[in-house]
């Protein structure tokens, strides 16, 4: 499933965490609530029912998953923009019983000031919350995400990041 590089990445933060960035989180939700969904919704469109397996698995390595309200906030708004009905009302079901704690899989949200993110000198590059990210991160988390970009400057800026599409290409060629 992951390459020895990825697989110490993992082991060294069981313990501590993840945080997953926005489109993983909306990944695992939408697959949460009805795997068949992934291929018709417009942020997940580009992943395989296998791909969110993986993340399953994935995530259940760790002691525990975090988020932040700007994340959060992403994946409602991004949701609710694409999803309708039905199938809306199960993602935020399966999002608010994550955020329970009496979750399976929890999310645990951790606040950072937006004073304290905008003054990062990348934001104009990234954002509000991916600047969160690498505010909430550095020392504490491994992040995975499926930015590329994100990656490769989390990475320059000592965050370790896994890049979910990598995981997604090496599981691929492994499986075959």
């Amino acid at each position: 499933m992951i390459d020895d590089y990825t697989k110490s990445l993992v082991n060294k933060y069981k313990p501590k965490g993840i945080l997953v960035d926005t489109n993983i989180l909306i990944l695992w939700v939408v697959g949460s609530a009805n795997p068949q969904m992934i291929s018709k919704f417009s942020r997940t469109k580009q992943f395989k029912i296998e791909d969110y397996r993986v993340l399953v698995r994935i995530l259940a390595s760790f002691s525990k998953i975090v988020t932040t309200p700007n994340v959060l906030t992403e994946v409602s708004n991004l949701m609710v923009k694409d999803i309708k009905g039905n199938e809306l009302s199960k993602c935020f079901a399966k999002l608010a019983e994550a955020l329970s704690t009496e979750a399976l899989i929890k999310l645990e949200e951790y606040y950072v000031e937006s004073c304290i993110i905008t003054r990062i000198n990348k934001i104009s590059n990234f954002g509000l919350t991916d600047c969160g990210i690498l505010e909430l991160a550095r020392n504490r988390y491994l992040v995975l995400t499926d930015d590329s970009k994100l990656a490769e400057y989390l990475q320059g800026s000592d965050v370790d990041t896994i890049n979910f599409n990598y995981i997604r290409n090496f599981s691929r060629t492994s499986n075959n």
